[in-house]
C-alpha cells in the first residue's frame, strides 16, 4: 500500500550551519585501511604519489572530504609518533596488538599522513596516545607539527624534510579511555585529559581544537563527568578551557556483539532491526546534548561523533582482526538516516567520522588485494549526494502523517528527511526505509519561490545489492524523475514518489 507523508519546509528560515566536518572520515592502522588501501608504497605498479594510491585519492576528492582522523582508534593508544618519522629504512617495527597481531613497519607515519591530507584537501585530525604514551610525547608531537622557529621539535621536523609547520587544528586526547584506551574510570580519565590538554599548546597562529575521548553509546554519566571537568576550570593559562569538544562513539549493531550478523546474508527482519538501531543515533545525540546543555548552555563546547557506522561479522575467509565487510544498499540507507539526524542537531554536533574510509567496516572504497581493482561502495554514493549540505544552513522539516512499521516492541518511522539552504539553492534529502513499498512525500515549500528542481536517486533491486569488481554499478546514482508539482495553500508544492528502499536528494533552485 502506498504510504504518504507531508513535509512543511520554510525556505526563508535558515537554522544553524551544518558543518562540513559532519562528513569527516577515519583511517586507522587496521587491516587494509592504510596498507593496501591508502598506501601502496613508492615501488608499486599502482599509480601513486610518494606511495599514496592516487585512484583512492581521486575518488575521495569527489566527496570533498573535510577531515581525516588518524592513526586510530584503538591503535592510537599504542602508537608512538617518533617511530614513524625519519628515513623509512631506520624506523623501528612494532606489533599491532589490537588488530590482527600483525607487525607494523611504520612506513606510513606523520609526514605520509600529512601528505595524504594535502592530496585530499582534508584537514588532519590527529589522535594522540594517552593510553600508553606520555604527556611529553603528545606535547612534542604538537610542537613537531605546528611550531615554527628554532625549537627542538621544529628542528627535527626540518631534519626530516619539512621546513614549514603544518596547520593542525583537531587533536584527540586519547581514544575510548573506558575500553581499549586504558580501561579507565571517567573521573580518572577526566583528570588525565586535563593534564594532557594543558600541555598541548597553541604554537604561533595554530589554534588547537582539543577533543576529549567521550562515551560509548548512551553513557551520559561519562559525558557529565567530562563537562564537570570543564566547568570547574579554576585558574588556567588557557582562557579557552581544557577541551573544545567531547566525543562519543556509536555503531549500528542490531545483533549481539559476539555475532553481529552478515553484511550480505540477511533478511527483511534483519534489515528493519538495523534501521531501528540506526535511527537510535538521534536519541543518543539528543541525550548527550542535554547533559552538555546543563553545563554549557551557550553551546561553546562541540559534540563529536568520531566513530559511527555499521559493524558486521567479517567476510568469510578474511582475517577476523582486519574488520573487512561488504557494503550493501542497507548500509547506504543507514548512512542516510544518520545524516538527517546530524543535520537536525547541527547546533551542538560539530563533527562526525565514519568508520572507516577504505577496506574496514562501513567503508567508502574497497580495494581488491589480488587485482588491485577499486570499488566505490553504496555508502560512498550517499556521501557524494550530500556534498550540497556542507556548510549550508539547516532547514526545519516538519513531517506529518509519517508512515510507521511495528518492529519488535517499537515502531520505525519509514520516511526520513532533512534539508538545508545555501544562497539560492536548497537541498532536500528523503529516504524511504520501507523494504517493499513505495512512499509519497508531499513537500509544502514556503517562503521562497522554487524555479527549478533536479533529483537523484540511489537504490537497487534488492537490499542485499553490493558493488564488486565484476559489478561495480549494482548500486549506483541515477537521475530521479518521480517529482511533480502540486497545489499548496501556502507555497510551492512538490509531490515526490519514492520507490521502496531508496534514497533521494532534490536540489531546488530558489528565487
Amino acid at each position: 500500500m502506498l504510504s504518504t507523508a507531508r513535509a512543511v519546509i520554510d525556505l526563508d528560515v535558515p537554522g544553524p550551519t551544518i558543518s562540513r566536518h559532519l562528513y569527516g572520515h577515519f583511517a586507522e592502522h587496521l587491516g587494509r585501511c592504510i596498507y593496501g588501501g591508502f598506501w601502496v608504497g613508492e615501488d608499486s605498479d599502482i599509480p601513486n604519489e610518494g606511495g599514496i594510491r592516487l585512484d583512492v585519492v581521486e575518488a575521495l576528492r569527489a566527496l570533498d572530504v573535510p577531515n581525516l582522523r588518524w592513526p586510530g582508534g584503538c591503535f592510537a593508544d599504542e602508537y608512538h609518533w617518533r617511530d614513524g618519522v625519519g628515513p623509512r629504512q631506520d624506523r623501528p617495527r612494532m606489533v599491532n596488538t589490537h588488530w590482527g597481531d600483525v607487525v607494523e613497519d611504520n612506513a606510513f607515519g606523520t609526514h605520509e599522513f600529512m601528505h595524504l591530507c594535502e592530496l585530499l584537501g582534508a584537514e588532519p585530525y590527529v589522535n594522540g596516545n594517552v593510553g600508553s604514551g606520555t604527556v611529553r610525547e603528545m606535547s612534542e608531537w604538537v610542537e613537531y607539527l605546528t611550531r615554527d622557529g628554532d625549537s627542538p621539535m621544529a628542528a627535527l621536523r626540518r631534519e626530516n624534510g619539512r621546513a614549514e609547520p603544518w596547520k593542525v587544528k583537531f587533536w584527540g586526547i586519547g581514544n575510548e579511555a573506558w575500553g581499549c584506551g586504558g580501561n579507565m574510570r571517567a573521573e580518572a580519565y577526566a583528570d588525565l585529559a586535563r593534564q594532557y590538554a594543558t600541555f598541548c599548546r597553541d604554537h604561533g597562529e595554530n589554534r588547537l581544537y582539543r577533543i576529549a575521548a567521550g562515551a560509548s553509546d548512551d553513557d551520559y554519566a561519562w559525558t557529565e563527568t567530562l563537562m564537570k571537568a570543564i566547568s570547574c576550570l579554576g585558574w588556567t593559562r588557557e582562557p579557552r578551557g581544557f577541551f573544545q569538544g567531547i566525543s562519543f562513539h556509536y555503531y549500528t549493531v542490531p545483533g549481539p556483539w559476539h555475532d553481529k550478523g552478515s553484511a550480505l546474508d540477511f533478511g527483511t527482519e534483519d534489515y528493519y532491526a538495523t534501521m531501528v538501531q540506526a535511527r537510535r543515533v538521534e536519541e543518543i545525540i539528543r541525550g548527550h546534548a542535554a547533559v552538555m546543555d546543563v553545563y554549557d548552555p551557550g553551546r561553546t563546547v562541540g559534540l563529536v561523533l568520531d566513530e559511527w557506522g555499521t559493524w558486521w561479522n567479517v567476510e568469510p575467509g578474511t582475517n577476523p582482526g582486519f574488520l573487512y565487510q561488504q557494503n550493501t544498499l542497507r548500509d547506504a540507507l543507514v548512512a542516510a538516516v544518520h545524516f538527517d539526524a546530524f543535520h537536525r542537531h547541527a547546533d551542538r554536533l560539530v563533527m562526525a567520522n565514519i568508520a572507516q574510509t577504505v577496506n574496514v567496516l562501513q567503508a567508502m572504497i574497497l580495494t581488491d588485494p589480488g587485482t588491485g581493482a577499486l570499488v566505490l561502495t553504496p555508502t560512498y554514493h550517499v556521501f557524494a549526494m550530500n556534498t550540497g549540505h556542507h556548510d549550508a544552513a539547516a532547514l526545519d522539516v516538519h513531517l506529518t502523517a509519517t508512515p510507521t512499521k511495528a518492529v519488535g516492541e517499537g515502531e520505525l518511522e519509514r520516511v526520513s528527511a532533512s534539508a538545508s539552504v545555501k544562497g539560492d539553492t536548497a537541498l532536500v534529502s528523503l529516504t524511504n526505509l520501507d523494504a517493499d513499498g513505495p512512499a509519497t512525500v508531499v513537500l509544502d515549500l514556503r517562503g521562497r519561490a522554487v524555479t527549478g528542481t533536479r533529483g537523484r536517486i540511489l537504490t537497487a533491486d534488492t537490499l542485499q545489492a553490493a558493488n564488486t569488481p565484476q559489478a561495480s554499478a549494482a548500486v549506483a546514482v541515477h537521475d530521479f524523475h518521480g517529482v511533480r508539482t502540486t497545489d499548496q495553500a501556502f507555497g510551492h508544492g512538490l509531490q515526490v514518489d519514492i520507490p521502496a528502499h531508496s534514497y533521494v536528494t532534490l536540489e531546488l533552485n530558489l528565487a
